[in-house]
């Protein structure tokens, strides 16, 4: 499919195109690799989360601060 095509669908049909997109991804994450960098970054947050699983903020306050609105 080519950008221009992309282009004649409506907004709703690029969301699905994109949805749809993604679950393909999703389906196979095994197939994404992560650099050695990344792997290292994700090791220094497990060990500070693991250092003090207080620290940070719950997902609504969070939600909340960003946003502005309560999850509900």
């Amino acid at each position: 499919m080519k950008t221009a095509d992309l282009q004649d669908l409506s907004i709703a049909e690029r969301l699905q195109l994109v949805e749809d997109l993604w679950d393909s991804i999703a389906a196979r994450p095994d197939a994404i690799g992560l650099s050695d960098a990344e792997k290292a970054e994700l090791d220094r947050r497990l060990s500070l989360h693991d250092a003090d699983t207080e620290a940070g903020a719950a997902w609504p306050d969070v939600y909340r601060r960003i946003t502005g609105h309560s999850l509900q």
